[in-house]
């Protein structure tokens, strides 16, 4: 089976980047200033990459941030070396982005997490204590996103969901005719999980046949394209639906094959249990573990139709 996908190189996460490096060394009793100065290198988003050698991007935030730091080392009674760099030895841009990347994947996750079970008591909670829950959760989600640096793929999973908490309401979509839709090119996220791979496979086989699928942070500007599974777009999470079963509604899809994998991906995408589906939770657990092997984007996207298919064929049969 042929993938056809192709790739938008995102520019603000690929171009050849240069680095702010901070080197200190703190006198052994200082104890306080060390638990200090780490608090604020987790704050600035700083990455560790030996002992104390932490890493930011080279833009003009970060360098205050850095030079505000080591005057504060100095302070402390320590040394404090700043060095901007174009390149690391044995350590290419896009390991250092992955590195950025996965460090907000982590606390984005944390999230996450914590809006699941938000969501899950649903009304059992007082109004009044869910407000300030909200809003403490959407707090902690822009200090995150204040220091996500390189757009990680998990920061926009949480904003969909941030916004299924606040209540966001369904609106009522008008149904399209899949042939106005042919031969389109559809963008998504990098690293696709669950409910874009399946996206990608609903749209490949039930809506555009030659669909061409390519991947960026941003949906461009000067582009010619379809994005789903994004925020603020039109084929994304809809209310308490997932991009897949926003498309199976908008285009009027009545398999029931397909519905069946529906209740699936919503499942694992929104892990509410609303259908008490697990099929698709160990195709997702395969795809982020694609993800995390290294795997490219096209690859992962072609091993998922090959699950889908699979899958497909046996909820036919039953």
């Amino acid at each position: 089976m042929t993938c056809y996908t192709y790739f938008i190189l995102d520019m603000d996460r690929m171009r050849a980047t240069s680095w702010l490096l901070l080197l200190y060394s703190l006198p052994t009793r200082q104890k306080t200033g060390r638990v200090a100065i780490w608090r604020r290198l987790k704050k600035f988003g700083a990455i560790q990459i030996k002992t104390s050698t932490y890493l930011l991007p080279d833009n003009p935030p970060q360098y205050e941030h850095f030079q505000w730091l080591a005057q504060q080392i100095r302070d402390f009674g320590g040394d404090a070396t700043l060095i901007r760099v174009r390149e690391i030895e044995e350590m290419p841009n896009e390991k250092l982005i992955a590195l950025f990347n996965r460090a907000r994947d982590e606390e984005y996750g944390t999230i996450k997490t914590a809006l699941h079970r938000f969501l899950a008591r649903g009304r059992k909670t007082n109004p009044e204590t869910k407000a300030v829950e909200l809003e403490r959760l959407t707090r902690q989600f822009r200090s995150i996103r204040e220091i996500d640096f390189f757009q990680s793929a998990r920061g926009q999973d949480v904003e969909m969901l941030l916004r299924r908490a606040e209540g966001t309401p369904k609106k009522t979509l008008p149904q399209l005719e899949a042939k106005n839709y042919r031969g389109k090119i559809w963008l998504t996220r990098p690293r696709p999980e669950i409910d874009r791979v399946g996206s990608a496979w609903l749209i490949r086989k039930f809506i555009d046949p030659r669909a061409k699928f390519i991947f960026a942070a941003s949906v461009p500007s000067n582009r010619e394209v379809l994005p789903f599974d994004m925020v603020d777009v039109e084929f994304s999470h809809h209310g308490d639906y997932c991009t897949f079963e926003t498309l199976i509604r908008r285009f009027g899809i009545e398999d029931k094959a397909v519905k069946k994998i529906a209740e699936m991906i919503h499942d694992a995408d929104l892990e509410d249990e609303k259908f008490q589906r697990s099929e698709c939770t160990g195709i997702d657990r395969v795809l982020k573990g694609w993800a995390k092997s290294g795997t490219s984007d096209d690859q992962i996207l072609l091993h998922g139709f090959e699950c889908f298919d699979g899958l497909y064929s046996f909820l036919q049969r039953l």
